[in-house]
Order: structure tokens, then C-alpha cells, then sequence
């Protein structure tokens, strides 16, 4: 990374997500901690339509592997993060202890596949050839970044377990341990932190397993050893530090749907034109990492967060607002 960007300003946080979305949000982890489980709502009442065959031509997958935005700096990348295992602050997860263990690691594949196994992470990746991925990352809470991501794609791992036709989800698991993920101490979400795909989204080209970033191994408040990015989605779709993958014929119950569904839809794709029921979803904030952007104003949002070329024909004829 140029010079000229690793001794730029640091943005702070307050600069980046208003106040009160975060404080609103810290409140509700609070409120939901304490209450009784709520009953599923929105995209959970019923599967949605089956997806439609989407082709996509190799010229228009190329184009979303990278960008030329400029990249937001390693330091901010890795020092403000939602990784609520090590605290619901966001530079918790940065300062935490680092506690957590990620030799051995171990992944186990299970459900509908013909080959589910327990693997050690070198040999889940073994003859995958690692990637390097620019990507656009928008968080739900209205804040952007451009991240290089190291990994492979996630489809091309599937495969080797032989997804059979009831295949139609995948479900992705964190690790839990109290010991080594302090705010697992506390009710905050109902742990293990839990994610999904439908198999489309999971396969998609886009889709990647993440070992790292900026060329250097993933850190821990960023999801080590390795975690998913799934560039046209909201940030927390990405689930982090994975130890099961699972395929699932129904959709699978996923972490923030279960804690407040009419907020949290399990698509959450990047939509501008579906507001979040608290803020707007019409502009976010990018953390460019330089001092001349430090105040600039709130840029729009794209669809499928710009990546709505390669993904669009997934969704052809899904209601987008009640399957958000």
C-alpha cells in the first residue's frame, strides 16, 4: 500500500456511522437479549420462488472481481468492525485480546452432499488456488469500504462434496468458545452466530471464502482464519470465523433474521429503494482512508451494491421489498 495511505488521516468513527444508528442498535441488542425469542416474520412465513436460470458471460464476471475505487486503508479496515464475538463496540474485536486459535482449524461439511466430511482448513483449500478480489463491502448500518480480499471461490469448494438435488440452501456456522471470543460471554445474539445462502448465491463466481486481505492472512477482527464474502449483500451476510457448512433443502434460520426479522431479511441484498425500518438505505458513507474525503458527503447507494450486472438475473421476478 502506498505510503500516502498508510499515514493518512484516520477516520473516526464518528465520522462514519451517525450516533445514533449505532447507539439505536446497541439498545435493541440489549432489549432482544432480554426478551422472549420473537416467532419468525417476513422471508422466514414461506420459501420464497424458486430462482430463475440466470447466465452470466465470462466479460461480465470479470468485470466485478476488481475495482479501481480507491481502497480504503488497512488500519480503518482493521480496527472498525461488527464481529459481536469480541464485543458489540467497533473497535472491540481490534483490541480484544487475541485469544483466538486458529491452528488447528477445523471445518466439518454435512446435509445433502455426498461427500460430508471434517476437514483440517489446509485441506478443505487444498488445490484451490488463491485469489486476490477487490470488493466493495457495505455494511447495513450505511458505511462502505473497498477491500482486496485473498481466498477461493466458495463454489468451486462446494463442489467437492457433491451437493445432491435437495441441496437448495447453504447454511454457515461460527465458532462459538466464551474462552476465546469474550462477547460470546454475553446474550447479545442467540450464539452460535449463524448464516445462509440459497445454493445459487452460495455457487455464484462472486461468492468467495476469504483466508485474507491487503496480501496478509486474515486478522482476527476481521474473521480468521476464514470467512465468506459475498460482495453484493449487506456486510453481515459474510459470516466470519466458520466452522460447519451445512446443505439444507429448507432455509436455514439465520442470526439477525431471528433477532428481528422485519429488519433483517435473509436476502439482504443491497437495495437503496428498501429502506431499513430505523435509516435510510439511499446513501452510505465510504471510509476512504484520506483526509480530503474526511467530510465528503454521503455517496449514493448502488444496487446489489454496483455488482447488479453479475447477480441481477438471480432475483428476475422476486419480490425484492417482502423478500429483502
Amino acid at each position: 500500500m502506498p505510503a500516502s495511505l498508510r499515514d493518512a488521516l484516520r477516520i473516526p468513527a464518528a465520522e462514519i456511522t451517525d450516533e445514533a444508528v449505532y447507539r439505536d442498535r446497541r439498545r435493541l441488542l440489549g432489549l432482544m437479549a432480554a426478551a422472549p425469542t420473537l416467532a419468525l416474520s417476513g422471508c422466514a412465513d414461506a420459501e420464497p420462488p424458486p430462482p430463475p436460470k440466470a447466465s452470466i458471460s465470462p466479460a461480465q464476471l470479470k468485470s466485478g472481481f476488481r475495482t479501481a475505487e480507491e481502497l480504503t486503508r488497512y488500519e480503518d479496515a482493521t480496527t472498525y468492525n461488527n464481529f459481536y464475538e469480541f464485543g458489540t463496540g467497533k473497535a472491540d474485536p481490534s483490541q480484544a485480546a487475541k485469544t483466538l486459535r486458529t491452528r488447528p482449524w477445523t471445518v466439518t461439511v454435512s446435509g445433502e452432499c455426498a461427500k460430508p466430511g471434517k476437514l483440517e482448513l489446509a485441506d478443505l483449500l487444498k488445490g484451490l488456488k488463491p485469489e486476490e478480489r477487490i470488493y466493495r463491502l457495505r455494511c447495513v448500518e450505511g458505511w462502505s469500504m473497498v477491500i482486496p480480499w485473498l481466498g477461493v471461490p466458495l463454489g468451486a469448494l462446494l463442489k467437492r462434496f457433491e451437493p445432491t438435488s435437495k441441496a437448495k440452501y447453504v447454511a454457515f456456522t461460527t465458532l462459538a468458545d466464551p474462552k476465546q471470543m469474550p462477547g460470546v460471554r454475553y446474550a447479545s445474539i442467540d450464539w452460535p452466530y449463524v448464516e445462509g445462502l440459497r445454493i445459487d448465491e452460495a455457487m455464484h463466481p462472486l461468492t468467495l471464502l476469504a483466508t485474507g486481505l491487503y496480501g496478509k492472512p486474515m486478522p482476527q477482527q476481521n474473521g480468521a482464519p476464514v470467512r465468506l464474502v459475498v460482495p453484493w449483500k449487506y456486510g453481515f451476510k459474510s459470516i466470519k470465523s466458520i466452522v460447519e457448512i451445512r446443505f439444507v433443502e429448507t432455509m436455514p434460520p439465520t442470526a439477525w433474521n431471528q433477532l428481528q426479522p422485519e429488519e433483517y431479511g435473509f436476502f439482504s441484498n443491497v437495495n437503496p429503494n428498501v429502506d431499513h425500518p430505523r435509516w435510510s438505505q439511499k446513501t452510505e458513507r465510504r471510509i476512504s482512508g484520506t483526509a480530503s474525503k474526511l467530510f465528503a458527503e454521503r455517496i449514493p447507494t448502488r444496487m446489489f451494491n454496483g455488482y447488479a450486472e453479475q447477480v441481477a438475473g438471480m432475483y428476475k421476478g422476486l419480490d425484492l421489498k417482502k423478500w429483502f
